[in-house]
């Protein structure tokens, strides 16, 4: 028997609970591991609460993320006491998921745990600093340079924009921050922010082309923020565009694109190919900044992050949660 999370939906309607489960009870799978650590993203707020239709089958365990120590195998690329990591591929949603002591899951999902970070730290980062790391790699392959101007970050106190600061700072970026919580300024600019703007000023309707202003944007709200940070893109600029914390509408016109030449990539972490996935933890550990990666990092335990869902939901929590799944 072992403890998890389990998301339940019935006539009496929604809930989570923190239950002991047989392993018998866990999904098919090639790989079997002990859960260290998990942790939060708003994917998994959605999942608790109950607020997204982010949970496919009933009942389940919910969490898109773990880190932790192969137990059994019977996949070629994984052996008893490998660390590993996963991110994604609909576990948490349709293949119950990592806010457990115990999962198993299918070996072509997981990637190694880099020798850089501990179980705990790469769990601070999560598929939100992996999500940030791919936003960061499409606007470097787009030939974005240091030189070429400011890069916008929006939603910048969540934990994509938080840890997508702090790598393009340490790779010579000049960030601004967009955030609603205006008292988190000296947070963000320890982060690595040059400066910060209210998200007033971008979630507001703006004009279809504004005056130029962003050499490139990470954008994890969507909506009316991702409309303006389109519109107020440079000639040739880009957007990594990840999220829709703000909605999932896009009212933009096509004028940013047509006159300006300006791309929008679509970032998916969810499905992201195995290269993909090693590239981008591969720059994590040659990139991240570990001392600011614990500041901008809380921990919770098991039964304590049904009580974090809601709060992620209402951008209340600072960066990255992290889940000691064993307390």
């Amino acid at each position: 028997m072992f403890k998890a999370l389990v998301v339940e939906k019935d006539d009496s309607g929604y809930r989570t609970s923190l239950q002991s489960i047989d392993e018998a009870q866990l999904p098919e799978g090639d790989v079997t591991i002990q859960v260290s650590w998990s942790t939060l993203n708003y994917k998994d707020g959605l999942a608790i609460t109950g607020k997204g239709p982010v949970v496919r089958k009933f009942p389940l365990t919910p969490g898109i993320d773990m880190a932790g120590t192969v137990i059994e195998s019977s996949h070629s690329r994984w052996k008893e006491g490998d660390k590993v990591l996963l991110n994604g591929w609909g576990v948490g949603e349709s293949h119950s998921g990592c806010l457990a002591q115990k999962a198993r899951v299918k070996g072509d999902w997981l990637v190694p745990l880099p020798d850089k970070f501990s179980e705990r730290q790469a769990m601070s980062i999560g598929t939100a600093g992996y999500t940030a790391m791919l936003c960061v790699m499409a606007l470097e392959k787009h030939g974005i340079k240091p030189t070429d101007g400011e890069i916008l970050v929006t939603g910048a106190n969540g934990g994509v924009g938080s840890i997508a600061i702090i790598l393009l700072k340490k790779m010579g970026y000049t960030v601004i921050a967009s955030t609603g919580r205006l008292e988190e300024e000296a947070h963000l600019k320890s982060l690595g922010a040059a400066g910060i703007i209210d998200r007033k000023e971008l979630s507001e309707p703006g004009r279809p082309l504004g005056k130029e202003r962003w050499a490139g944007v990470v954008d994890s709200v969507g909506s009316t923020t991702l409309a303006n940070a389109c519109s107020t893109t440079k000639y040739a600029g880009a957007i990594a565009a990840c999220g829709l914390a703000g909605g999932a509408d896009l009212p933009v016109t096509v004028m940013p694109f047509i006159l300006r030449g300006i791309t929008l990539y679509g970032i998916d972490s969810v499905m992201a190919p195995l290269e993909r996935r090693i590239e981008a933890w591969g720059r994590l550990a040659e990139l991240l900044d570990i001392s600011k990666l614990e500041s901008n990092t809380t921990e919770v335990g098991l039964e304590e992050a049904i009580a974090v869902g809601p709060q992620l939901l209402e951008g209340k929590v600072r960066g990255r949660v992290v889940v000691d799944v064993n307390r």
